[in-house]
Formats: structure tokens, C-alpha cells, sequence
């Protein structure tokens, strides 16, 4: 038992105990029931927190744990959205052949994750995704528990993700269009008015560094919906456009069914390419070129930092921590 600072008695409990040793709830989990995947170092900072506190987990808790069991929560936010469900296969094929089970939470803005995430906290040992909420909030939240995001931001913001290169392969696209006579392209990005993707404006400078100006249009949204409403406009306020570069594929589908509801040929008239490199870019007539995502590679990177940090083989904020992965160019009949 300990005091609070109104001087009432309360039952120490596993948060307490995961603030001390500075870990997640599992990790505790973990070292209280001499479960393998932490270090002896971490085992022990725990078991020295337990001891100093007088804490004494419930039989009942106890009983539930299995020694062999590793589960990861995989943070997506639009299941139908086709780029999600490939990388939540890559991920449960990855996750399952390292012995752990997936949990999925699909949802849709930080209070909605926000509330998912708080009550799946501790069925979890590690969480990776797209994840809305900050990383102080996380730690407050879910002390000590990993924490990997996909298409990670800044260090400060992400000490541990797999972060997206669109550089290299943008670069070869830029090449491939003005190569093929392209002189009047057109970017359809996903966020408002006023701001930028990084694949916005990588696209805009290096075509401009080949002396190419890029309009660019905001959709707001990255649905087969908004690359049909933009692409319309394209061509209702530019007519001259000879290749639409979209934010993701889905958008691109947008604007190959617009385009054909407008009687212009792809790639005759307009050529059109996405990003991210779907399987149903292939579906799709003409086929979608796309640069391309290894989902395997990013799902594998993935769980292999979780699996790291939880072992404590892979430092937060580390080159081992925050892998990059490239996009390829795929060249399909779309351009």
C-alpha cells in the first residue's frame, strides 16, 4: 500500500509500478512472470520498482499471462482505403511468423484512437501504424510501452519509425514524363488549401528544377471521390494538361474514371500516376503507374523495431530505429 497526497491509502498498482521503472504495463507484465522478450537489465529495474512499492499483482492477472505470447496493435485509419488492408496483411503475415498475434484498430481522428488505444492498452506489448496522437501524450498515457510509427515524421516527434523516402523515385518519374514530351503537369494533392504534402513538393521542385512549373491542386482528401471532383476541374480550368500526378492511387482511380467520363485518352491525352504501388492499380484499365511501396519490407521493419525495443536490442531515436524505405517507379500503361 502507498499514500496519496491527500494522506488516504490506495492499492499500488501496475501503472505505478511502469511509471517507476520508466516501461510499459506489459513489460512489467513480462518481468513479474519471468516471461522471456525483455532484458535481464529491464527485468530487474522492474522487479527493484515492484519491490520498492510493495506491489503484488492479483492471482487472477497472473493466470491470464502467457508465456509465450506477443501481441502487437496495429494502428491503421481507413480499412477501405485498399493501402491499409495490404499493409495489415504484411504486417499479420510478418508479426505471425515472430510467434505474435495482431490486434487491428481502425479509426477515424485522434479522439476516436485516443479512446480505442486507452482500451486496448493492456492487451497490447507494442503499437505501430498511423497513430494521430503525440508521442507526450503516448507517454503519459502508456508509459514505457513502443511505439512505432509508419511514414514517421521528425525524430522528436517519431524516435522509432519507418519513414518513407519519395525522393529517388520521384525523381525518376519526373524523368520518365518530360522524357515522354510532358510539359503541363499537374499535382493532385490530399491537403488543404494552403499546405503541402512532402510528396507535393518534392514533385513541384524537381520538376521545376528541370524548368517546369506544377500547378497544384488542394483536395482536402485522399478518396476515389476527390481525385474525380479535382481532376474534373483540372481540365475544366487547365485543358492543356498533359499528365496528372496524384497524391496516392486511390485519387489516381479518381481521375482515370473522370478523365474517360470526359472522353480524354490516358495516356494518349493525359497521363496519370499514383503512389503507393496497390495491387489494384493492376485492375484498374489502363493500368495504374505508380511509385511503388515494399509493403513486406515495411511491415517487417516495423515489427522488427517493435520486437527490438521490447528487448531492448534497438535504442529509441537510433539508425536501427528509423529505417527508410524507398519508392520505385512502376511503369504501367497509365503512362
Amino acid at each position: 500500500m502507498t499514500s496519496t497526497a491527500e494522506g488516504s491509502a490506495r492499492r499500488v498498482t501496475i501503472n505505478d509500478v511502469a511509471h517507476v521503472a520508466r516501461v510499459s504495463r506489459q513489460t512489467v507484465t513480462r518481468a513479474m512472470n519471468d516471461m522471456p522478450g525483455i532484458s535481464v537489465a529491464t527485468k530487474d529495474r522492474v522487479l527493484g520498482a515492484a519491490r520498492e512499492l510493495g506491489y503484488h499483482p492479483s492471482r487472477f492477472g497472473r493466470g491470464l499471462v502467457r508465456h509465450d505470447h506477443h501481441t502487437l496493435g496495429l494502428v491503421i485509419s481507413n480499412l477501405i482505403n485498399p493501402y491499409y488492408p495490404e499493409l495489415a496483411s504484411a504486417v499479420v503475415n510478418h508479426a505471425a511468423e515472430r510467434g505474435w498475434s495482431v490486434v487491428l484498430l481502425d479509426s477515424s481522428g485522434a479522439d476516436q484512437q485516443r479512446t480505442m488505444i486507452n482500451q486496448m492498452g493492456d492487451q497490447v506489448d507494442a503499437l505501430i501504424g498511423y497513430l494521430a496522437l503525440d508521442r507526450r501524450e503516448l507517454d503519459v498515457s502508456m508509459p514505457g510501452l513502443p511505439v512505432v510509427r509508419i511514414d514517421a515524421g521528425d525524430a522528436r516527434h517519431a524516435p522509432c519509425g519507418v519513414r518513407y523516402d519519395h525522393g529517388p523515385g520521384i525523381t525518376e518519374l519526373v524523368d520518365h514524363l518530360i522524357g515522354r514530351g510532358v510539359r503541363r503537369p499537374v499535382m493532385i494533392d490530399s491537403s488543404p488549401a494552403g499546405q503541402f504534402s512532402t510528396r507535393a513538393r518534392d514533385f513541384v521542385k524537381i520538376m521545376d528544377d528541370r524548368g517546369i512549373d506544377v500547378p497544384v491542386l488542394h483536395t482536402g482528401g485522399d478518396q476515389l471521390e476527390h481525385g474525380i471532383r479535382t481532376t474534373e476541374e483540372v481540365i475544366a480550368t487547365m485543358p492543356r494538361t498533359d499528365a496528372i500526378m496524384c497524391f496516392n492511387d486511390i485519387t489516381a482511380f479518381g481521375a482515370l474514371k473522370a478523365l474517360r467520363q470526359l472522353g480524354r485518352d490516358v495516356p494518349g491525352d493525359v497521363a496519370v500516376v499514383g503512389m503507393d504501388g496497390l495491387a489494384a492499380g493492376t485492375y484498374v484499365t489502363p493500368q495504374l503507374t505508380s511509385l511503388a511501396l515494399d509493403m513486406t519490407e515495411v511491415a517487417a521493419l516495423a515489427v522488427d523495431i517493435a520486437l527490438g525495443r521490447l528487448n531492448g536490442s534497438i535504442e529509441p531515436g537510433s539508425r536501427a530505429a528509423r529505417p527508410k524505405v524507398r519508392h520505385r517507379l512502376v511503369i504501367r500503361e497509365s503512362a
